[in-house]
């Protein structure tokens, strides 16, 4: 069974026009205020690319800021290609029964014991 790509739709654009921040550097300030600063640039491109890495306290901040749920801002798609078929989520290595991954009594042998 193939694993299912993921991928994600970045929203920080529309959920910033939703709550009236049209220009990027309507943020600079915000995060400041949170801690994190950011160069005129790196906040364009977050709010312009869609990030490949994101650090968590950005992410909160955003968050706040915007308030906002992370599902407004990150929307999880299959990617291009992948299976469409519906499945339930799994744990990873959940595939196996418990009855699998039940470990072994180790045997010795070669040892003469008293």
């Amino acid at each position: 069974m193939m694993a299912a790509k993921l991928d994600y739709h970045w929203h920080l654009r529309k959920v910033m026009a939703d709550r009236g921040l049209f220009s990027t550097t309507d943020l600079i300030p915000l995060l400041d205020k949170r801690g994190i600063s950011l160069s005129s640039s790196q906040v364009y491109r977050l709010v312009v690319e869609r990030p490949e890495r994101l650090s968590l306290k950005i992410l909160m901040a955003l968050l706040d800021i915007l308030n906002c749920t992370m599902d407004e801002l990150i929307e999880p798609t299959a990617a291009a290609g992948a299976e469409t078929a519906t499945r339930t989520k799994k744990a990873v290595g959940a595939e196996a029964g418990v009855g699998d991954l039940r470990p072994k009594r180790a045997r010795i042998s070669g040892i003469e014991r008293p």
